[in-house]
């Protein structure tokens, strides 16, 4: 007697016009194309993916995916990373964070966050620029304080879309520090705050649905983290600094326009 009422609240569901053949190609290119963005570079899955589905999503539920997918991403690539990981570069930028996810998450719950996303789109676009055409990027002293602060405005981001990880990865340019150390910063911290942003969305915006959305787009996010992780391997530290910059720049125009 129980299984009517459960076939029909499961048909049900897919009536949604979420479930649209069209939908759901967005959805998995976006994943695809992000995961290839983040295994190349370790970050912009966030403003990669949600160029596109924002067209076809709600903010609520594109972050929800966008943390859900970046936990399951750099828990796939946090392995091969783990010799470069030095929890003294880490935990000042994971202690920014545990206070600016709290304020991120409100933003995206009860405000437009649309004039925060232009006007960070516009900042990526202008540094993206900067990067790749200055001879070389002016370096910063840092400190345990600035990587504090780099965390924080990236915990915020994160909670606003998912961008957790756009801040610190400039953080760490200007820091100049090689690409392999780096990324033993900003990937754990990208991981860590999805992680942490996840819990706190999912009150709000977890249903059955989101969770077959994204087993649906499991499957082209894992062949494009593949992709890009191939494509890390082939990249020296000039190059890899280029395609930071190509990504910030790209991250910005979808942003903006």
């Amino acid at each position: 007697m129980m299984r009517v009422p459960c076939i029909a609240r499961f048909a049900l569901m897919f009536s949604d016009p979420i479930f649209t053949q069209s939908t759901l190609v967005v959805l998995c290119l976006g994943a695809f194309l992000g995961a290839i963005a983040s295994g190349g570079a370790g970050f912009a899955f966030a403003v990669v993916a949600a160029s596109l589905w924002l067209h076809v999503l709600e903010p609520i539920r594109v972050t929800f995916l966008i943390v859900s997918c970046s936990v399951v991403l750099q828990t796939s690539m946090i392995w091969p990373m783990r010799h470069h990981i030095e929890f003294g570069r880490l935990w000042p930028f994971l202690f920014g964070a545990a206070f600016g996810i709290p304020i991120g998450v409100q933003l995206v719950t009860y405000t437009d966050p649309d004039l925060l996303k232009v006007a960070l789109g516009w900042f990526l676009l202008a540094f993206g620029l900067y990067a790749l055409l200055a001879p070389r990027l002016p370096r910063v002293g840092g400190g345990k304080f600035w990587d504090g602060l780099a965390g924080f405005i990236g915990g915020i981001m994160g909670g606003v879309g998912g961008y957790s990880g756009i801040i610190p990865t400039i953080w760490t340019q200007l820091r100049h520090w090689p690409k392999n150390v780096a990324r033993g910063v900003y990937q754990p911290f990208i991981l860590l705050t999805q992680m942490a942003t996840l819990m706190l969305v999912g009150f709000v915006a977890f249903t059955f649905t989101e969770a077959i959305l994204l087993m649906i787009i499991l499957p082209p996010l894992l062949i494009g983290a593949f992709v890009g992780w191939s494509i890390y391997g082939r990249l020296d530290e000039k190059r890899f600094k280029q395609m930071i910059a190509a990504l910030l720049i790209g991250s910005g125009a979808t942003l903006v326009f």
